[in-house]
């Protein structure tokens, strides 16, 4: 296949291609705003992907490219510009731009008749755009920009139906909530620079690169150019990791995602499985090799309790886009948590097949409400089409949607046969060998894993049964229209072992996990064989229970009135909890700052143009009584003295001799009398 194979040059213009070509979408429909924007966009996106798939051929397990060109200069300081290509970057190339291709084409039909379409093809390219740019950047600045470019197209796009008053509020909490990550990446930015003079990935993060090479000695971090205390290489972690915290909606700053499902459910899929959430993995994989034991232990308590946290609430939701919400965040806990032990390699393996069967989970969801929201209107009723409550026995009705997420929901609980099975497998048994190691609350982390495992498998067992079994409530509901049910097809596939494993019950030979994991037969151990069994049995199980519970013409409630079932249905009241320290707190603030404005400061003000003006009118008085006064009396005076005095000067001589000798007598008078 040597006519797939390209020079240097030619492949970093493909990822150029693959870049551009979603944002001439955005620009160009934004312009013609005509409903030929889906054929644009999906072009566009099209050739992105062809251009991913090239780049993804040559490069992946052969080579690292990387170029840049200056990019501005501020004095003698440069700052470069590139693209970086290794494994992790040509595969999130693919994966953003398949995704988003498939989500293209089910939108042609689910988005039918909106009146704002244009705009929505728009911001999908702007969205497609912003992540591209971020996987293939080779600065952590650029990198950081297209991170704020992401955060806005996605804010477009939750609050896509802005005239519903909670999708307006949902856009702005997951824009405000995300700008706290931001924070964190702009300081470990800035750490960096500070540290290494450099924003560039592959000088700081090679092996043997700046933070390979820097040391610590007597507590300090010292590298070629600056040494500062220790504590800001875990500060630098930290700080990076409360990026992806908010990005991938890590517990406590998560609850923005189960609001953002306030935006069209095909907006939901991309967000969920390979755009936003991703982002925040992803950058931990970019900056890992800066990570401590401190950060780590940080990354791994987060990710595993955010994955437990998750999957408690979504025993008890009852709207099915929410209950995906809080299947991904938990799932997003399962790779932080990896990321945290040491199972880099892993973590990225299930990012890759949860991007599949989520994105499969969420557009099945799509026809199910899209065709029930049709009903609904065409017979003038009344009812929450998202309710799984008031759904139920739609496997006959709409067969392609309930064999294709039942293949997503088994690969979510991680069942034999689908590419969930082998990543998530991967991380239980790789977290029960980095727990041999230690004592304490590391010994907890693979069994609050496995417990959460089997908390998946019973909640996505829930929704499936309440869905699709039972008794029908809808007469007449079909499936959804050929361009959405043919997605779901080819994601079904995608979210099966054959394209990851030849073998479907060895995570080991994954062509995908071995482009992370070094080369080499790992040792056997009875992890290998007891996890997957005692999981699977049990897991097994328990989709017998949740059938028994909900499968049937009759199903039952949990138990509503129950304390556990309120906290898990009300998510754990962490809104709430926010509400009164954050949202009512600011709020009176606001009050108090608006009242101290009008009464203090206003009224200070007020008083001080007051007192300006009686003072006004005082020197205007004394401007005009006294000092005008005392100039118009000295030249009244002057102007009579000078009357009085013209008095005398009449040209006669004897008048002359007359007052002389007046002023003679006057004056011998005067000074005998003195």
């Amino acid at each position: 296949m040597d006519f797939l194979t390209f020079s240097a040059n030619t492949l970093c213009l493909l990822s150029l291609i693959a870049l551009v070509f979603p944002f001439s979408s955005f620009l160009v429909i934004l312009q013609l705003k005509k409903s030929q924007g889906a054929t644009i966009s999906i072009f566009n996106i099209s050739v992105s992907l062809i251009a991913s798939l090239l780049v993804f051929i040559n490069v992946w397990n052969s080579t690292t490219l990387q170029q840049q060109v200056e990019w501005f200069q501020v004095g003698t300081v440069s700052i470069s510009a590139g693209i970086l290509l290794n494994n992790l970057s040509v595969l999130m190339m693919v994966l953003v731009s398949a995704i988003s291709l498939l989500v293209h084409i089910y939108s042609i039909s689910y988005m039918k008749g909106d009146e704002n379409i244009y705009k929505y093809w728009a911001y999908l390219g702007l969205f497609c755009f912003s992540m591209m740019g971020l996987v293939i950047s080779d600065s952590l600045l650029l990198i950081y920009m297209f991170w704020e470019l992401v955060g806005m197209s996605s804010y477009l796009l939750i609050g896509f139906w802005f005239t519903k008053d909670a999708a307006s509020q949902a856009a702005k909490k997951a824009f405000i909530m995300n700008r706290i990550g931001d924070l964190g990446f702009l300081t470990g930015l800035m750490i960096i620079y500070s540290q290494f003079g450099t924003f560039d990935i592959g000088r700081l993060f090679n092996v043997g690169g700046l933070v390979d090479s820097a040391s610590i000695i007597n507590g300090f971090w010292i590298s070629e150019s600056a040494s500062v205390p220790v504590i800001w290489l875990t500060i630098a972690g930290l700080a990076f990791f409360i990026g992806a915290m908010t990005k991938s909606a890590q517990f406590p700053l998560h609850t923005w995602l189960p609001d953002a499902m306030q935006g069209p459910t095909s907006v939901s899929s991309l967000i969920h499985a390979a755009t936003m959430v991703a982002a925040g993995v992803f950058l931990l994989g970019r900056v890992y090799p800066l990570f401590d034991s401190i950060a780590l232990n940080t990354i791994t308590v987060v990710g595993v309790f955010t994955a437990f946290m998750a999957a408690t609430i979504a025993l008890t939701q009852n709207d099915i886009k929410r209950i995906l919400a809080y299947s991904t965040i938990s799932q997003l806990g399962f790779m932080i948590a990896a990321m945290g032990i040491g199972a880099y390699g892993e973590s990225i393996f299930h990012l890759a097949t949860h991007a599949f069967f989520k994105c499969l989970l969420f557009l099945a969801a799509g026809s199910v409400i899209h065709q029930l929201h049709h009903y609904k209107e065409h017979h003038s009723l009344e009812f929450n089409h998202q309710d799984i409550r008031l759904m139920g026995g739609l496997r006959k009705q709409m067969p392609i949607a309930f064999i294709t997420m039942c293949i997503a929901a088994a690969a979510l609980a991680g069942l034999p046969f689908t590419s969930g099975f082998l990543s998530k497998d991967a991380i239980l048994i790789t977290s029960f060998e980095w727990a041999e190691g230690y004592h304490g609350f590391k010994k907890l982390v693979p069994f609050v894993l496995v417990l959460t495992s089997w908390l998946t498998v019973f909640y996505i067992g829930r929704l499936i049964f309440k869905v699709f079994f039972g008794k029908s409530n809808y007469k007449g509901v079909k499936d959804a229209p050929w361009p959405m049910t043919r997605i779901l097809l080819i994601l079904a596939f995608f979210s099966l072992f054959p394209l990851f494993s030849v073998n479907p019950l060895s995570y080991d030979n994954s062509w995908l996990l071995q482009g992370f994991v070094p080369a080499g037969v790992k040792p056997f151990d009875i992890f290998h064989l007891l996890v997957p069994i005692i999981v699977t049995g049990i897991s097994a199980i328990i989709v017998l229970i949740s059938y028994k519970l909900y499968g049937g013409t009759a199903t039952k409630q949990l138990p509503e009135n129950g304390l556990l079932y309120r906290f898990s249905n009300r998510a754990w009241y962490l809104d709430r909890v926010y509400d009164l320290l954050f949202v009512r707190s600011i709020t009176a603030l606001s009050i108090i700052s608006h009242k101290f404005d009008t009464l203090i400061v206003d009224g200070l003000v007020n008083s001080l143009a007051g007192l300006a003006r009686i003072i006004s009118d005082i020197i205007h008085w004394f401007d005009r009584h006294v000092v005008d006064g005392l100039v118009n009396g000295i030249a009244s005076l002057a102007s009579k003295t000078g009357d009085f005095a013209r008095q005398f000067q009449t040209g006669k001589l004897q008048h002359y001799l007359i007052t002389m000798l007046t002023l003679v007598v006057t004056f011998f008078i005067i000074t005998y009398l003195i």
